[in-house]
């Protein structure tokens, strides 16, 4: 078949780089365009483009995804179906009409759970032990299409998003192959989703890193893996504004306000919460590195009693 490829960032890549050992044709690839990045906000490609670039594969990427011009360039690649990954953009119903096979997505959940630009984060962060990859038929709605295959795989105890998204990342790309595969065998019947059972994990925002203590000490720890690396679970001492990288809970009764440190061991800083204690492992603290407890310990003191809080008024 003739294929476009629509996808963005790291998590697409494995999907393209399948694509591109199977005997199918990729015949073009939609990007985002570049954007600035780092302090000196150069303009900067996106992993999916690299591998366009090396493979030599022609390159689009759309300011809108209605502009007369792109239209007129992605029909002239002739396409006997688009997939999409992480793409980032909504795909308009004169795409979505053009290739004759369809359009599919790979999501990066069990459809019809998480829907949306965030399913990894929002799965960790909800305290889910399993997750997967969903390839799908897709539509105008949100993640709403007919399901083709699904794969699932553990969330460890362990997961942050930073760990989690390469390994689905590399599921769907076999997933994809495989569904490709199976739909030109003609053994693959799309199966309507159950909508009912529809959540939504929507793209998450720096402001939801801000920690609220009077959550339960699990739902702290859950929310510190999933927001890992990106934005970062955060709190704040007067002004100053730390990140918190990793962090466990412990069922205990805390016996002091939420957010309040109980005790300090030469590797951890107990936390009180609203139901059991934290114990911080690895922090960023304002204008400094990632280190272990023990590292920021050696060089500052912390007694019992610091009190964690929201940012100082101004």
């Amino acid at each position: 078949m003739r294929v476009v490829f629509m996808g963005t960032p790291e998590f697409a890549v494995p999907s393209l780089e399948s694509l591109l050992r199977t005997n199918d044709q990729v015949v073009g690839v939609v990007t985002q365009p570049d954007r600035p990045k780092g302090r000196g906000h150069l303009l900067t490609s996106s992993p999916v483009k690299l591998v366009a670039q090396r493979e030599h594969i022609p390159i689009l990427q759309p300011p809108k995804m209605k502009d007369p011009e792109f239209l007129s360039a992605l029909a002239a690649c002739e396409p006997d179906l688009i997939a999409v990954a992480a793409f980032g953009r909504i795909l308009p119903p004169t795409v979505l009409a053009l290739p004759s096979k369809g359009c599919i997505n790979v999501h990066g959940s069990l459809l019809p759970k998480y829907r949306g630009a965030g399913p990894i984060q929002w799965a960790i962060i909800n305290g889910e032990t399993e997750t997967g990859i969903t390839t799908m038929l897709m539509d105008e709605g949100m993640d709403t299409g007919a399901i083709l295959l699904q794969a699932k795989i553990p969330i460890t105890s362990d997961d942050t998003a930073g760990t989690l998204s390469p390994r689905l990342a590399h599921l769907g790309g076999r997933l994809l192959v495989e569904t490709l595969a199976r739909l030109k065998a003609g053994t693959l019947i799309p199966r309507p989703q159950d909508h009912s059972q529809a959540t939504m994990a929507p793209l998450l925002k720096k402001e939801d890193g801000l920690i609220d203590w009077t959550y339960p000490a699990s739902s702290i720890a859950n929310r510190i893996r999933g927001l890992s690396p990106w934005p970062g679970a955060y709190t704040f001492i007067g002004a100053d504004r730390w990140v918190l990288c990793r962090a466990a809970a412990l069922s205990v009764a805390a016996g002091a306000p939420p957010g309040r440190v109980t005790a300090v061991t030469k590797d951890a800083l107990h936390v009180s919460t609203g139901d059991g204690l934290l114990v911080i492992e690895e922090l960023q603290p304002a204008n400094s590195r990632r280190m272990a407890v023990s590292q920021y310990l050696a060089g500052h003191a912390i007694q019992p009693g610091l009190q964690f809080n929201d940012p100082a008024p101004p």
